[in-house]
């Protein structure tokens, strides 16, 4: 199963030559579909058009403090719903990188968990044959074409589910190139696990972010995710009460003094719009955690803990375009 996707950086309104300055892991739109379909006078309400400029406002924010473009990491499991998000990239400038992938810490849909090896029924497991699809075809009838793949595992460790999603993504990685970004627990040391699964499933992981790593400030640990070669996604920034403010722009700037800046990537993991949270209660918990706080607060603090201009165009718009640089299957 060797396909490669078509030339350029595919985003939601097609490919582009640069992406610029890119916030690596964040979402658009974050969907409880059945609850939607069932009950929709819930209080977060979902009205297409309505949500789609609020985001879109703040995606044109976003850009004129200085961001180009965002790598939207909301996949199945998630609530992806992509025509809602070609709605958002139709009235901003900001480009928007579409994954795909699996999302769970534990068991499978019951889709796949009823099917594939080791599951009830038995039978193929058509995990990578879905991803490559969206990568090569595009999702679902959109013709959006995917450009990540997206894996999770957390404090519960690999779980067979989440084993079977990583090596699901390992397969569509090499049978298309494209570049592998994950959800770990960097308490338990989660990353090192998935290096260690993927790299066993043939995976190279200087293909590979290891996301929410710059939730942990252990140097050590992020020293020997580095070692693997994987990127750090240090992509939490405003969801402090994981790590605060000061640790993790601490952690950046160490890692910049120690010569990584070459392998970390800087977002939020924030939504434009989510209904699986109480939209108050995180604005009273998170007071930072929306995209415009790396551009407002992140980076003037970085600067005054000694991190370059150059470091930080690493850190913004090199990296990335390294992640995504063309690569065939392998």
């Amino acid at each position: 199963m060797n396909a490669e996707p078509g030339p350029g950086i595919e985003t939601i309104t097609g490919p582009v030559g640069d992406l610029g300055a890119t916030l690596m892991h964040e979402h658009v739109f974050g969907l409880s579909p059945e609850i939607l379909w069932n009950w929709p006078d819930v209080p977060e309400g979902w009205d297409l058009e309505r949500r789609a400029r609020e985001a879109a406002d703040k995606l044109t924010d976003l850009k004129n403090h200085g961001i180009d473009s965002i790598v939207d990491l909301t996949v199945v499991g998630l609530g992806r719903y992509v025509p809602a998000v070609q709605r958002v990239a139709e009235l901003t400038e900001v480009n928007i990188v579409a994954a795909t992938g699996l999302y769970t810490y534990d068991a499978l849909p019951p889709y796949f968990g009823n099917r594939g090896p080791g599951s009830l029924f038995g039978g193929p497991d058509r995990l990578a044959e879905f991803f490559v699809r969206d990568i090569t075809e595009g999702i679902g009838r959109t013709g959006v074409k995917a450009a990540i793949l997206k894996c999770a595992s957390d404090n519960q460790g690999m779980t067979k589910g989440c084993e079977r999603v990583f090596r699901a993504v390992a397969e569509a990685h090499r049978a298309t190139g494209v570049p592998i970004s994950t959800h770990s627990h960097s308490a338990s040391g989660g990353g090192l696990e998935q290096q260690k699964l993927l790299a066993k499933a043939g995976v190279d992981l200087t293909r590979v972010i290891i996301g929410h790593a710059g939730d942990s400030t252990d140097l050590a640990y992020l020293e020997e995710l580095v070692a693997g070669g994987s990127y750090l996604g240090m992509d939490r920034f405003g969801i402090e009460t994981i790590s605060s403010f000061e640790d993790r722009v601490a952690v950046v700037a160490a890692m910049c003094e120690r010569g990584h800046a070459s392998k970390m990537v800087l977002s939020h993991d924030s939504y434009c719009f989510n209904d699986r949270f109480d939209h108050d209660v995180v604005r009273r918990r998170h007071p930072n955690y929306h995209l415009l706080h790396i551009s407002r607060d992140v980076l003037p603090e970085l600067r005054r803990r000694g991190v370059t201009e150059e470091q930080i165009q690493q850190m913004l718009v090199g990296n990335p375009r390294d992640v995504f640089a063309r690569r065939g299957p392998y």
